[in-house]
């Protein structure tokens, strides 16, 4: 099967019609036929979580129109909704309260024009008094206990409330939901990470914590492949050079 045949035949399957496009038609094409004639066919990426990758993609990228789309398709792979809200909420900590926001707006309007329930079971396992420790343990599990403990016991006294934050809000509020478990979650947040690009050091402790809670080079290589379209190549490259430092 040539590469068109391809591309047309998976775009039928995830949102169950042509790409027809009033204006620049032939530029759509371009990036059909590369996006799942091409991309989309590389590697051994289930079709459910190249959805909730490009989904997380568009979040982070606030591009709320091809986000929109990746929840169609997400649908129609059988993506559960609280799959992809949660990989929305998962995206709070590091693009902001606004983008999140709005994201979350489309899914639900997508899901109520879908007759599916927007008023999904709460996720959180922790209380307010649990939820330092709680993330704490997650931080550790990823990152290792001594390195997080130290990053408390040596934060000058100015700076201790964000090492709080990091783990009672970042890890404790949204690390520790039901949902995604926590290799699914790193891997969306190296995913976030290289999308934003600027974020060099963190997307190398991420990248370490996705080889720590046992997702593998291979499986990252496949996740940054599939968000090239949408991040461009430089953050891709950058994202894929900090890859083989970690991993070679």
């Amino acid at each position: 099967m040539d590469r068109k045949t391809k591309a047309n035949n998976l775009y039928q399957k995830l949102y169950g019609q042509q790409d027809e496009n009033k204006y620049d038609q032939e530029y759509h094409d371009i990036m059909k036929n590369y996006i799942y004639g091409d991309v989309y066919q590389h590697g051994n990426l289930d079709e459910q979580l190249r959805e909730l990758i490009l989904i997380v993609v568009s979040t982070t990228n606030h591009t709320l129109k091809v986000l929109k789309k990746h929840i169609h398709a997400g649908i129609h792979v059988n993506l559960s909704p609280i799959m992809m809200k949660e990989a929305i909420y998962q995206c709070t900590p590091y693009i902001g309260y606004g983008k999140v926001d709005e994201a979350l707006v489309v899914l639900n309007k997508v899901l109520e024009n879908e007759n599916i329930d927007t008023h999904l079971p709460s996720q959180s396992t922790v209380k307010e008094d649990t939820r330092f420790q709680s993330g704490f343990d997650v931080q550790s599990a990823a990152f290792g206990k001594e390195h997080i403990q130290s990053g408390h016991d040596n934060a000058p006294k100015e700076l201790k409330h964000i090492q709080n934050y990091l783990s009672e809000y970042c890890f404790g509020d949204f690390y520790t939901r039901n949902g995604l478990d926590l290799k699914t979650r790193e891997l969306l947040t190296f995913i976030m990470l290289a999308t934003l690009g600027g974020c060099e050091n963190q997307l190398k402790a991420h990248t370490q914590a996705n080889i720590t809670v046992g997702n593998t080079r291979q499986l990252l290589i496949d996740t940054i492949t599939q968000c090239q379209p949408y991040i461009g190549f430089p953050r891709t490259l950058n994202a894929i050079a900090i890859i083989n430092e970690i991993t070679q």
